[in-house]
């Protein structure tokens, strides 16, 4: 079927009316609706009415001269320019000159005109403003785009950027709503951001709610902006997969109906050529009508190239941001080692000091029980230093990340066990500790030296603040999927103003007067409990004791 095009004749001559018509009418490439008329006011109002895409208009009409029609035409009825073919009776160099400085498109001699003459000129002429109009269409887009990438990129903050970018395309592509669409399997995939015309109704999450497949599920193609595949124009909506996105589920069921656009927005990290699929850039019409061009889906990913490079921006801002904020965590916190070690270092190797000089000075003159208590005395303040500097370099390691977490097969009865018989051989008669057994606890995997850091630090902690002695009481529950552990005193409890900040390093009790301590025992115990992917938590009332619980896992990083 052939294209048909718009066509105003205007002369004042009717015999060359009809010769231009019956001319353009054999045309075998385009079919035309002619309108005629035989002066410059009748012309200037069918332009008025009419949008044409050609004029063939005459130099010398009894209102006005062809010049001045052409100057009114461009200024008072068309916004854009209509190709004009200029006609006259005499082959006047100088009327050609005017007439293409006036912007004609071509000037013909009447004598001249002939049927593939004509045909030509005009074919020409519509060409010509197609691509026009074309290169004009593409000068705006990248200026919207432009403006647009823009607004989206002023900003550092991720939410932000994603929020402008949403709102930007909407107005840019006059659509009911937009939305950000993010495969994180880790955190699980979700909109994480939406603009939603007033108008609608439908609530956005029902185009993702069967969008919820893990991001392995699907492959990316290198689809750049040089080598953009442009969609069938006879297609107005275009496909999901010519927009960069492949699949092994069916995603075009998913997202690509009638209603929505979608691009991919990738992300490329350390100069890898492969593109990574951070998500989906998603435009929707309310109404089942396909109102998509290939226009829209070209715009939609040019901002989808650019939201890719501002989000990157962004998240390389926030790594930074994290890297510099754990710098200053490390200085502190080995400001604190530094104080902790001269602070706790002191009193125990004072004591060492005074108990080998005494040793070396008056040894000889020492009976056996006094020389046993000095060696002693050495031994129990050596050990209490090389606890320190283990709790030291391993709270450091867990400061570094660097902490390994190594799963085996444990049998939780016997291991807790022993540690139990140790600690009742060490604990004063003032105490008793109280193991209690309930469910089934077989079939745990964990880290036998985490494990056992947990365990020492809650006991020892629950013995050392128990001053006045008491119960400890220590009970482990089997569940299913875990197991979950409590260790309580009857202690002198915690006020509640410390216990938010009590599993921070370096963090004691207001009220734990004399009582000696580094305060790292805690965090160590998070920690370790965490690299199991477990969690703990307190309960305490002063002067009444404290009860920790955490729950672990039975199978975590097996």
């Amino acid at each position: 079927m052939l294209d048909t095009w718009t066509l105003l004749i205007i002369d004042d001559c009717a015999a060359d009316r009809k010769i231009y018509r019956r001319y353009l009418l054999k045309d075998p490439h385009h079919s035309y609706q002619i309108l005629e008329a035989d002066c410059a006011e009748d012309g200037l109002a069918l332009c008025q009415e009419f949008r044409c895409d050609v004029i063939l208009l005459d130099f010398c009409l009894p209102d006005m001269s062809g010049l001045e029609f052409f100057d009114q035409l461009k200024h008072e009825i068309f916004a854009t320019a209509v190709p004009v073919i200029m006609l006259t009776g005499r082959g006047d160099e100088e009327v050609a000159v005017q007439a293409m400085k006036q912007g004609a498109l071509d000037y013909l001699v009447k004598q001249h005109v002939t049927s593939d003459v004509l045909q030509i000129a005009v074919r020409n002429a519509i060409k010509q403003s197609y691509l026009q109009a074309q290169l004009s269409n593409i000068q705006e887009r990248q200026r919207l785009i432009a403006m647009t990438a823009l607004r989206i990129r002023q900003s550092l903050n991720l939410e932000q950027i994603l929020n402008t970018a949403v709102a930007e395309v909407q107005q840019l592509l006059k659509c009911d709503r937009v939305m950000v669409y993010k495969f994180a399997p880790d955190e699980g995939s979700k909109i994480v951001a939406s603009s939603v015309f007033l108008g609608s109704g439908e609530d956005v999450d029902l185009i993702a709610a069967e969008a919820g497949q893990k991001k392995q599920e699907y492959r990316v193609q290198n689809v750049g902006v040089n080598n953009y595949p442009v969609p069938n124009s006879q297609s107005p909506t275009p496909d999901v997969y010519e927009l960069g996105l492949s699949n092994y589920i069916s995603l075009k069921e998913k997202f690509n109906t009638e209603a929505n656009l979608v691009v991919p927005i990738n992300i490329s990290y350390n100069g890898d050529p492969n593109p990574h699929l951070w998500g989906l850039l998603i435009a929707s019409h309310n109404t089942e009508e396909p109102q998509w061009h290939t226009h829209d889906a070209q715009m939609l990913y040019e901002v989808s190239v650019q939201l890719a490079i501002a989000i990157q921006q962004a998240e390389l801002l926030a790594q930074t941001q994290a890297a510099l904020k754990k710098e200053k965590q490390l200085n502190i916190f080995k400001s604190q080692i530094i104080a902790t070690v001269s602070h706790e270092c002191r009193t125990p190797l004072t004591s060492i000091l005074a108990a080998a000089s005494t040793l070396v000075k008056h040894g000889q003159q020492l009976d056996d029980g006094k020389q046993k208590r000095f060696q002693s005395i050495i031994e129990q303040k050596a050990r209490y230093m090389s606890k320190l500097v283990d709790n030291m370099l391993l709270v450091n390691q867990f400061e570094l990340d660097k902490a390994k977490f190594k799963p085996m097969p444990l049998d939780l009865l016997q291991f807790f066990s022993d540690l139990i018989d140790q600690e009742r051989e060490a604990v004063s008669e003032s105490h008793e500790i109280v193991f209690k057994i309930t469910g089934n606890v077989k079939g745990f995997w964990g880290d036998r030296g985490l494990l056992q850091q947990i365990f020492i630090n809650l006991i020892s902690n629950a013995i050392k603040y128990s001053p006045a002695g008491g119960t400890v009481e220590f009970h482990l529950i089997g569940k299913e999927s875990q197991v979950i552990l409590h260790i309580k005193d009857e202690g002198i409890g915690i006020p509640m103003a410390d216990q938010k900040n009590l599993f921070q390093s370096f963090s004691r009790g207001s009220n734990v007067d004399t009582i000696p301590g580094t305060g790292l025992g805690l965090a160590i115990a998070k920690a370790c409990v965490e690299l199991h992917g477990g969690n703990i938590t307190l309960s305490s009332k002063v002067g009444q004791g404290t009860t920790f619980t955490f729950s672990l896992p039975k199978q975590h990083g097996k």
